[in-house]
C-alpha cells in the first residue's frame, strides 16, 4: 500500500489517479502515527509527498500536525520515498522564501494558481495545488534532530543545501522543460535522456551535494529538477501531469527497491 500524505497543500486527485492508471494500490495517510508505526502494523510500504503551494505556509502546516518529524524519520529509516514539487523543496535546511504577511497570499515557491494543464490525470478539472550511487539515508547523519522548527524558511533538513528564488523576472516558471537525467538514475530509467516534464515554480532547490542529483533542467540558470539518494526520490516537476512520460518516472519509482 502506498501511502499520499494530504496536509492541506494542493489538490491530490492527479496523483491519486495516476498511481491507481499504474494498478498501485494507495490511499491518503490519515495521520503521522501511521508513518511512525512498528515494523509488522506499519500501513504502508512507500510514501509519496505531493503538493503545491508557499514553502512557509507548507512547513508551518507539517509542523502543527506532526507530520514534520514523522517524515523526517519514515525518510531516517531509508524507506520509499517520493517528494513531488513542494514535496522535493521541503527536504531541504532553509528556503528564501518567507511566510507571507496575515491576508496576504505571498509568491509560491510551487504555485497554486496556476492554469490547469490539458494534460491527462487532472482531477475534476480543477488546479492542483534510479540506482542511485549515493549512500542510502539510513547510512547519513541527520543534521536537524530537533522537532518542528518555527523558524521562518527552515525545512525538514534531510537533504543539506537551500531553497533559492530565480533570477529572472519571469516567475513562476509555468509549463513544459527539458529535463537531462544523470546516468544511473533510476527514476528516468527507459527516458530519453532529454525528455519533457511540467513545471510549476518560481523557486529551486540547490543541494550542497552535488550526487544527489538525479536530473537537472534550465530556467534562467541550470537548476537541480530531481534527487535520488537511497530509496529517497523527488522530483520539481509534476510527472503526474507530465502525460506518458511522468507515467513512466512513477512506475520507475513503484518498481525501485
Amino acid at each position: 500500500m502506498i501511502g499520499v500524505l494530504d496536509y492541506g497543500a494542493g489538490n491530490l486527485g492527479s496523483v491519486m489517479n495516476a498511481l491507481a492508471h499504474l494498478g498501485a494500490q494507495a490511499r491518503f495517510v490519515r495521520g503521522p502515527e501511521e508513518l511512525v508505526a512498528p515494523a509488522g502494523k506499519a500501513p504502508f510500504e512507500k510514501l509519496v509527498f505531493p503538493g503545491d503551494g508557499h514553502f512557509g505556509t507548507a512547513m508551518a502546516s507539517l509542523n502543527r500536525s506532526g507530520y514534520a518529524e514523522a517524515i523526517r524519520e519514515w525518510i531516517r529509516a531509508d524507506k520509499p520515498f517520493l517528494g513531488i514539487c513542494i514535496g522535493l523543496q521541503l527536504l531541504f535546511d532553509s528556503s528564501e522564501e518567507t511566510l507571507p504577511e496575515v491576508g496576504e497570499e505571498g509568491e509560491s515557491g510551487c504555485g497554486t494558481t496556476h492554469p490547469v494543464s490539458n494534460r491527462p490525470f487532472h482531477s475534476e478539472g480543477k488546479a492542483e495545488s534510479a540506482c542511485s550511487t549515493t549512500p542510502p539515508a539510513s547510512n547519513r547523519p541527520f543534521h536537524s534532530e530537533s522537532k518542528a522548527e518555527s523558524t521562518c524558511g527552515a525545512g525538514l533538513a534531510v537533504i543539506r543545501g537551500a531553497v533559492k528564488r530565480f533570477p529572472g523576472r519571469k516567475l513562476p516558471q509555468i509549463g513544459w522543460n527539458r529535463t537531462e537525467a544523470r546516468r544511473g538514475s533510476c527514476l528516468f530509467r527507459g527516458l530519453p535522456e532529454n525528455v519533457h516534464f511540467y513545471y510549476i515554480h518560481s523557486y529551486y532547490a540547490a543541494p550542497e551535494d552535488e550526487s544527489v542529483t538525479a536530473a537537472v533542467s534550465d530556467y534562467y540558470i541550470s537548476f537541480c529538477a530531481a534527487i535520488e539518494r537511497g530509496a529517497l526520490c523527488a522530483a520539481q516537476f509534476h510527472p503526474e501531469k507530465s502525460g506518458d512520460a511522468g507515467l513512466r518516472l512513477l512506475e520507475n519509482w513503484l518498481r525501485k527497491r
